[in-house]
């Protein structure tokens, strides 16, 4: 997303290379990440080159959960694991962060556990916005911090229930208690034909897809 002069990408996928070659993405000044599943983190490294570019270490905010399993496995990528007799310096500044309201590079934030099957996983909300995959199940503290939302970019793997994601018919009865103005199902899997998903999906809702670009109005949370 990009918000007040301001690039944040929420976790680094395996394919991020060609995500930022296909979209044109030449500057990320922070990343949020999610957890330490390796589809959404096993993309650490390709930044690398743009943390060059501007001589400085990128803001990453972690999970305090998983702030030390993540930065074991990419000890070299982070200042907190980072040793100074290292040849090359640090890719992220790592900010670790707890459930509950931040300050992100200046912007109103909250971060939110969900369930995540056998781990938990986490929602964030930045603004207006909100972004929660990997989710199976989400409390009332995440209800909370979801209130109010214009745009609400939400877990939504299959049409069946799942043992670690939510399915379509819980996704929909979650967005019909949030309310947000408009909402976008994302991870989904090889089951979920576009247009048929599409179709199938009520008013303000509809499944998000590579390239697809969203403007909303910067407020902050209630």
């Amino acid at each position: 997303m990009e918000t007040q002069g301001r690039a944040v990408l929420i976790d680094t996928s395996p394919d991020l290379r060609a995500q930022l070659l296909d979209n044109a993405v030449e500057r990320i000044d922070a990343v949020l990440l999610t957890h330490a599943h390796a589809d959404h983190l096993h993309g650490l490294d390709e930044l690398r080159s743009m943390a060059n570019r501007r001589k400085a270490s990128i803001s990453a905010y972690i999970p305090r959960r998983d702030h030390a399993q993540i930065t074991a496995r990419f000890d070299y990528a982070f200042a907190s694991s980072h040793t100074a007799s290292r040849l090359y310096p640090a890719i992220y500044d790592d900010r670790p962060v707890e459930d509950g309201s931040f300050d992100l590079l200046g912007l109103p934030a909250q971060a939110f556990a969900q369930n995540h099957g056998n781990v938990t996983s986490t929602g964030y909300r930045i603004g207006s916005m909100a972004y929660s995959t990997d989710a199976k199940e989400l409390d009332e503290a995440a209800f909370a911090a979801l209130r109010g939302i214009d745009l609400w970019i939400v877990d939504c793997l299959r049409y069946r229930e799942h043992p670690t994601h939510s399915h379509f018919e819980q996704t929909l009865g979650w967005i019909e208690r949030v309310k947000p103005k408009r909402a976008l199902l994302t991870h989904l899997n090889h089951e979920m034909d576009y247009e048929s998903l599409r179709a199938a999906c009520p008013p303000g809702v509809e499944p998000a897809h590579d390239g697809l670009t969203v403007e909303i109005a910067d407020k902050g949370p209630d």
